[in-house]
């Protein structure tokens, strides 16, 4: 089976480091599937934090990936490179890729790519891989979040926030969040947290001890960083993990690390883009084991927010800036 293809495709290209403005539709060259590689005509792709921060010009990408932003895309597969053993033409996937998604077409790795799961729509799976491997691999590989503890996420509504709730809660974890609205607070709720803070009224070190009877929180997971640092050292539990994934707050601050010895709390953090495909294949193995059965089920699935036109990723992005989604935003190429 063979799809004829076109020479050239959209893209979303970064005119120079700045706001959303430099977003810009391009026309480029269709990419050719590598070895090993598949080639999907993307039908959405998912926006997140890391793209906002290489339009800004703050996180390039690694080497030999893509210089078009965009880490999560779905959509058939239409060209196989070599020794792909996998897929073929035809499949539906979704997939982590380096950098690309903002394009008609994107390369893939076939292992960091995934079936799209049963009952999800393709703008529902582009949602998936950023978010979903992120959490994985945060929560429950470094975090190591277990069924009879309690999970402390801060920016609960977020693409991030509610992947974390949702999966945490799959697996039977306690969750507390932090968000900056009571009305956020009751979308966290819904989605199934045990509790939702608004850090702008409350104080959520005290709230979460009053919480859990004064044990704490077993695992935290932090993209603010900045003096969230101190605050969660405070209402970790004993033994407790704190794993960062992201420094919105801040990456300098003085900190006491006393608390870090007496309670004997491990700091860990992580980023997920630079990874290898190798690496990246793992995460992928994990989930495809022991998460997208519950996709499947439909005890979890991707909140999608707003949905905007690939030429209008400058809207999506002047929306995730204002923080006024809850869930996903997604482009879609048609």
């Amino acid at each position: 089976m063979s799809v004829m293809l076109p020479e050239t495709m959209l893209a979303i290209g970064i005119k120079n480091p700045g706001g959303p403005e430099v977003l810009v539709p391009e026309t480029r060259h269709v990419p050719v599937p590598d070895k090993g590689q598949v080639l999907i005509k993307v039908a959405a792709a998912g926006v997140n934090r890391p793209d906002i921060l290489q339009r800004k010009g703050g996180y390039p990408p690694p080497k030999g990936a893509s210089d078009i932003p965009g880490l999560e895309i779905s959509g058939e597969i239409v060209a196989v490179g070599d020794s792909v053993a996998r897929y073929q033409v035809g499949d539906l996937v979704c997939a982590l890729v380096p950098g690309g998604g903002y394009a008609e077409y994107c390369t893939v790795h076939e292992t960091n790519a995934l079936p799209v799961p049963d009952g999800l729509s393709l703008k529902e799976a582009a949602g998936i891989p950023e978010t979903f491997f992120t959490v994985w691999t945060n929560v429950f590989d470094r975090g190591a979040l277990r069924p009879d503890e309690t999970l402390l996420v801060h920016g609960g509504t977020s693409g991030i926030g509610t992947t974390a709730i949702m999966l945490a809660k799959a697996f039977g974890s306690r969750v507390i969040t932090t968000t900056g609205s009571d009305e956020k607070c009751r979308a966290a709720l819904h989605i199934g947290a045990d509790r939702a803070i608004n850090y702008r009224s409350h104080d959520f070190v005290a709230e979460t001890l009053a919480f859990t009877d004064g044990v704490g929180a077993h695992v935290i997971l932090d993209m603010v960083g900045g003096d969230y640092i101190a605050r969660n050292y405070a209402a970790a539990a004993r033994d407790g993990r704190i794993v960062q994934i992201a420094f919105q707050g801040g990456s300098k601050v003085d900190v006491d690390f006393v608390p870090l010895m007496v309670k004997r709390l491990t700091h860990t953090g992580s980023t997920l883009r630079p990874r290898s495909v190798e690496e990246k294949a793992q995460i992928a193995k994990a989930l495809e084991a022991r998460v997208w059965p519950l996709l499947a089920q439909g005890r979890c699935k991707p909140i999608v927010h707003a949905t905007f036109s690939l030429q209008d990723a400058s809207q999506a992005h002047r929306m995730m800036e204002s923080g006024s989604h809850t869930g996903k935003i997604i482009l879609v190429t048609e």
